[in-house]
């Protein structure tokens, strides 16, 4: 749960469509998350789920009539829009869009977006052809120019029986979306640079020697950070997880190509966080066949990688480094010299059974001032603790002297 969504509010608007049972789950979701959730419903959409379910799961009045005695000034759209934070509409129907953009004030609920003062978000869900049709994509477009934000839709089975975009996002997809925009855009302007995951390196053609790693954390923090504002490029080894849409994603191997990946992108960085599992070690002279085997010991030959932190930590007029550590023991002892090790202000660590491939973890922060604990959550409230806590330290690094050696001493 969030503790930062507590306050906020949100209007929920429900058009007709089927996807509007999706809406009574994110409803559900919504207020789990400490979001307090005011629905608003059309004519149509009462046809699909009564309103006395989104009264029950919302534990707020819907409304579903411009000229609803409720209110006591009898001007609902004015109210109920005033006293939100976003106005979310799911499922948005090809008829509502065309509605939007055409600036219609027909029902309570178009009315209340065309008179809001707060951010709109539309999640779409329609049939493939309805979505396709150039009416659709043209009214899209202009929604989007008039400063609306799309939330999908994505492609998928329907409920006619055919598969093709036009479905609704599942609610899980939308909480994460909502919970995004709510985010403070504490690195406005700023580009992140994030390595995440494993590097594999080879010792033939099918085996190699690679550390553990899930690529989890590193891809929260990439998302974090595009959710805070910065432009971000994400360089990943091999991991199971898509990028951020939004991220400039480069996907490397071994710890050579991600350093080389690094040394183009780290110049016009303002922030440098590498969460990324480097192997130590890379084979010396890997096979271009596979290794037969035999019963015979095999000898291979290691050299060390580039230390990747170390490096960037080490440039001049570089950017502000952040490094990860994953402990197996002593995990404050061990952090706190690494820290000191590569001169860089802030480090984050973990232990290595408590964090690694799992959606739940905790962190301990170490920087100039001590140690900061962040208690165990989902990886992405961990990456947007973690981003607050960089981009303050950020700020005051551009106003003291920089790190050095004799402070990695106290």
């Amino acid at each position: 749960m969030i503790d930062m969504n507590r306050n906020k509010r949100l209007l929920l608007g429900i058009t007709g469509g089927i996807a509007a049972y999706k809406a009574a789950e994110l409803t559900r979701l919504l207020v789990q998350a400490g979001i307090d959730v005011q629905v608003v419903m059309t004519e149509a959409a009462c046809r699909f789920v009564g309103a006395a379910t989104f009264q029950a799961l919302s534990g707020n009045p819907v409304y579903t009539d411009l000229w609803d005695t409720r209110i006591t000034n009898n001007m609902a759209h004015i109210e109920l829009s005033r006293e939100v934070d976003v106005v979310l509409v799911a499922p948005a129907s090809a008829d509502f869009i065309a509605k939007l953009v055409q600036g219609r004030a027909d029902d309570l609920l178009s009315t209340l977006c065309l008179a809001r003062e707060c951010a709109l978000l539309v999640a779409p869900a329609m049939n493939r052809q309805m979505w396709e049709n150039p009416a659709t994509q043209r009214n899209i477009a202009q929604l989007e120019r008039d400063g609306a934000t799309m939330l999908g839709p994505e492609s998928g089975e329907q409920a006619c029986g055919e598969t093709g975009m036009g479905r609704m996002l599942e609610p899980e997809a939308l909480l994460d979306d909502i919970q995004a925009h709510f985010q403070p855009r504490l690195l406005q302007g700023k580009r992140v640079l994030v390595t995440a995951g494993p590097t594999f390196e080879a010792i033939d053609a099918v085996r190699g020697i690679t550390n553990l790693s899930s690529g989890k954390m590193g891809y929260a923090t990439a998302r974090a950070a595009l959710e805070a504002g910065a432009e971000v490029i994400l360089v990943s080894g091999m991991v199971s997880l898509a990028p951020p849409p939004a991220a400039k994603f480069i996907s490397v191997t071994g710890a050579q190509e991600m350093f080389a990946a690094v040394k183009r992108e780290v110049g016009g960085a303002d922030i440098f966080i590498g969460v990324a599992a480097v192997a130590d070690y890379h084979v010396v002279n890997p096979s271009k066949q596979k290794i037969k085997k035999t019963g015979q010991t095999l000898n291979l030959q290691l050299a060390p990688n580039p230390d990747i932190l170390e490096y960037v930590a080490s440039l001049h007029d570089g950017p502000f480094c952040v490094g990860f550590a994953a402990e197996c023991e002593k995990l404050q002892q061990h952090a706190e010299q690494k820290r000191r090790d590569k001169k860089i202000p802030l480090l984050a660590a973990n232990l290595v059974h408590e964090a690694l491939g799992k959606d739940v973890s905790e962190l301990v922060l170490f920087d100039d001032s001590g140690s900061h604990p962040l208690p165990r959550a989902p990886k992405i409230t961990l990456a947007r603790q973690l981003i607050r806590h960089i981009a303050k330290l950020y700020a005051k690094s551009r106003t003291v002297t920089p790190f050095t050696s004799n402070q990695a001493g106290k």
